[in-house]
């Protein structure tokens, strides 16, 4: 067993094991248990990246609130000496 991120790890994706470096396909119709929890373990993953994703655009942005030492400063773009 390896991990792999869940984003490479859809339908027609191939990898050769980084222990015994035999390459394995990975296919949804797959007969393997492993390969059948890994691609189904994938998709989950993949839901819920896809659900914060949309949740993080919904949310409005929070007002960042500053001290009182740095208020009204802001950072010059060039600094003459």
């Amino acid at each position: 067993m390896f991990r792999d991120r869940a984003g490479r790890l859809q339908d027609g994706y191939s990898r050769q094991c980084p222990s015994c470096e035999v390459v394995l396909f990975f296919a949804e119709d797959s007969q393997h248990p492993f390969i059948k929890r890994a691609m189904r373990s994938a998709r989950q993953a993949r839901k819920e990246m896809r659900e914060r994703q949309a949740a993080k655009l919904a949310a409005p942005e929070p007002d960042v609130a500053q001290s009182r030492r740095f208020a009204g400063r802001t950072r010059s773009a060039t600094r003459e000496d």
